[in-house]
Formats: C-alpha cells, sequence, structure tokens
C-alpha cells in the first residue's frame, strides 16, 4: 500500500520515435494539433518556425530535430505542446502526447549516463512504472539561455 504522504509530480506524456517522455504539467500551457507553421529565417534548424496560437506568436520547436533523431511525417497523431521556459512560451512538436499520470517521486531515478541518443543534460531523470520507462524532460536545458533569448525576439 502507498504511504499517502508519498509525493507525486503530475506529468503530461509524450512519444518521440520509440520511446515516451514527460514533462511536468505545470509547465504546460496547452496541446495543440499541428497547424500552420511559418518559417523564420536565420534560425536554429531545430527552430521550425512560428504559429499564432489565439493572438500570440508562440515560437515551435521539434523535438526529434533538436535531440538529432530522424525526422518523421506528421500524423493525426502529432501534436504541439506549449510549455513555457522561464518567461517564454515555445510549442514542442512531439509525435503524439499520450495522457496525464501522476508519477510517485520514490519512483524517479537520476538520469544514466546516457539515455540512447540524448544529451543527459536534457534529462531530469527517468521514472520506472511497472512495464513502463519514462524519460524526464528538464525543459530549461532542453534549450539554452541564448536560444531562449532567441525565440523570445521572435515572440517579439
Amino acid at each position: 500500500m502507498e504511504n499517502e504522504t508519498s509525493q507525486h509530480l503530475k506529468v503530461i506524456v509524450f512519444q518521440l520515435q520509440d520511446e515516451e517522455y514527460a514533462v511536468p504539467v505545470e509547465q504546460v500551457g496547452s496541446i495543440e494539433r499541428v497547424q500552420n507553421i511559418t518559417r523564420v529565417p536565420r534560425t536554429e534548424a531545430f527552430v521550425k518556425g512560428v504559429i499564432n496560437l489565439r493572438g500570440v506568436v508562440t515560437p515551435i520547436i521539434d523535438l526529434r530535430s533538436r535531440f538529432d533523431l530522424p525526422a518523421a511525417e506528421y500524423t493525426n497523431a502529432t501534436r504541439i505542446i506549449i510549455v513555457s521556459i522561464g518567461e517564454t512560451n515555445v510549442g514542442l512538436i512531439v509525435d503524439s502526447a499520450n495522457d496525464v499520470i501522476d508519477i510517485p517521486e520514490s519512483s524517479i531515478e537520476p538520469p544514466p549516463e546516457i539515455v540512447g541518443d540524448l544529451e543527459v543534460e536534457y534529462l531530469q531523470g527517468v521514472a520506472k512504472l511497472e512495464k513502463r520507462l519514462l524519460i524526464l524532460l528538464n525543459l530549461h536545458n532542453v534549450l539554452t539561455k541564448e536560444e531562449v533569448d532567441e525565440l523570445q525576439a521572435i515572440e517579439g
């Protein structure tokens, strides 16, 4: 029986390639279907462009590109997860956004040295849940301070 006082982390679970990732729900503003993305010249390759989200210009990052994963066609399952990194809202393109779950903090382990091809600084930890392994992203490290500043300039 689980201790009532055990701490839980509420996360949004999403997929990239064959892995399941998670971000804390408090950093997520919304989950959107892919819409028309306007390309912005002279930005990093992983910056797909911007969208107009309810009157707010929001930069869009392709997480597959950011994590050096092979590109994939967008499907009906493809989603843009709007997250806040510091003061900036950024959309993350993911293969699908599956569910919202509570992870017992006791099941979260520090990240191993390397998870697949993913840079360890992008990770907050790894959660083992029954048959699932969730990779918890550290959004503040997925983009550097300089990259966030560039995206803020795009938001403008």
